[in-house]
């Protein structure tokens, strides 16, 4: 497909990064000469000076044979003109970043006013994202599937858990759980595991489970499968406001620790249910005084990404919280995942997965959308749910009878709201949702799953 996107900051090159590795024609519009100069080399996408809001340059881009065109620009304002000229220029799909907080309650509204295929907001998207972790603090970062029915959970394998040299086939004798494993990272290597795959003390583990079947597989190995009952925030934004707003919802004690007068004024005002302080989070005296050592949850979300780091590293010496960093820059991703900081927030790949996701949609050929998509073991596979529309050469076949690509697991069956973790004798129908596990990069159709 021929995509525009206007807007060559960190959601912009990551969109573009991928969509390029994907195949798709890609049109990077900016109106820096610095943006557009950063974009890597490796991306093989055609770059335009100019401004995205411009007929002029949407007609350069191409924006009359585009199938999608993308705006993540910094402005909110920006990113709806640039959607609704897309419109009326060309026929494409749009779709727009929108962040503003006052926006959010109208975003109905604004899509079908404008015509805007989809709006997303990485700042509550985010928050979402952090407070489903905090529902179920056990697991380092949790997916939802199936309207909410299906959790792809990821933990950390200790000692006392008792699955060192266990085999993955024999998880459900021992434990009498229904989860299946679908994902192993050990050090610098990813497995999809088959039964044969032994476990060991360290792995990062991912676990396909139902809401009760991962609550109940926990408990057994010993984790706490309890919401924490309160939270300290640290950063008082976008994403500060909108996450204590859920967790006060969810009947959660919140204080966000907030340097700017103004703003705790503010949100003093938007969250009479929450405590705000006034102070500089970066002062341990402060965090220590305000409870750091009795909470159940931390989460750092500053603007600065060093800021975070090192504050999560202070909390995990002093207390056994829940820990959620929040990291902006993504350049140095697979060094910060070795610093065990607990669980690892990127608001940029979060975004980024979300619009590929409806790319993907898009793109379905033979009756199966790809209705969720995440980037899941340190962004080396995917997790994608396919809806099945209609008959193909998968559908009604035993699964030990199709032969599937290398690395690639069928991790569930949602049939009429019906949880089935999948055995070889199971059949996919028309209407069920499909789950599927992969390093293979690129599925688009639930026929992508064949070996060819």
């Amino acid at each position: 497909m021929k995509i525009i996107i206007i807007g060559c900051g960190k959601v912009g090159v990551t969109l573009a990064e991928q969509l390029v590795e994907e195949n798709h024609d890609v049109v990077l519009v900016d109106e820096s000469p610095a943006q557009l100069q950063e974009v890597p080399e490796t991306i093989d996408a055609l770059t335009i000076l100019g401004n995205g809001a411009s007929v002029v340059t949407q007609m350069e881009a191409g924006v009359k044979s585009a199938d999608i065109l993308i705006a993540v620009t910094g402005s909110d304002e920006l990113n709806l003109l640039c959607c609704l000229i897309a419109k009326k220029a060309g026929r494409c799909q749009t779709i727009a970043r929108v962040r503003n907080p006052v926006y959010s309650e109208e975003i109905g509204f604004i899509k079908e006013s404008l015509g805007i295929s989809m709006i997303i907001n990485p700042e509550f998207t985010t928050a979402t994202e952090i407070a489903r972790l905090l529902r179920f603090p056990s697991a380092i970062k949790i997916d939802t599937f199936a309207k909410g029915r299906v959790e792809l959970l990821k933990f950390r394998v200790k000692p006392e858990f008792n699955l060192n040299e266990v085999a993955v086939s024999s998880l459900q004798e021992q434990l009498k759980c229904d989860v299946l494993v679908s994902g192993v990272e050990r050090g610098d290597e990813v497995h999809i595991p088959n039964g044969d795959f032994v476990l060991r003390d360290g792995d990062l583990v991912s676990i396909i489970a139902s809401p009760q079947n991962a609550a109940k597989f926990f408990q057994k190995i010993g984790l706490k499968t309890n919401q924490v009952k309160n939270c300290m925030i640290v950063g008082g934004g976008k994403i500060g406001f909108y996450l204590a707003k859920q967790l006060v919802d969810m009947k959660i004690q919140v204080r966000i620790v907030e340097k700017s007068k103004e703003r705790c004024e503010r949100l003093s005002e938007l969250l009479p249910g929450a405590m705000v302080l006034q102070g500089d989070g970066t002062d341990r005296k402060l965090l220590i005084e305000e409870g750091l050592e009795r909470t159940e949850a931390f989460v750092t979300l500053t603007n600065m990404d060093e800021e975070n780091i090192l504050l999560s590293l202070f909390a995990k010496d002093q207390t056994s919280a829940k820990l959620i960093t929040k990291v902006n820059r993504i350049s140095f991703d697979h060094l910060i995942d070795r610093l065990d900081l607990g669980s690892v927030i990127y608001p940029k790949y979060l975004t980024a997965d979300y619009i590929l996701q409806y790319v993907r949609a898009m793109q379905n050929s033979i009756g199966s959308n790809v209705e969720t998509l995440y980037h899941i073991l340190d962004k080396r596979a995917e997790a994608l749910e396919f809806s099945i529309h209609e008959n193909s050469s998968v559908v009604g076949i035993p699964l030990m009878d199709i032969e599937l690509k290398d690395n690639l697991l069928i991790g569930c069956i949602n049939r009429h709201g019906k949880i089935r973790i999948p055995r070889g004798h199971d059949m996919i129908q028309v209407g069920d949702t499909v789950i599927v596990v992969t390093t293979q990069k690129g599925l688009n159709d639930i026929e992508d799953i064949l070996k060819k």
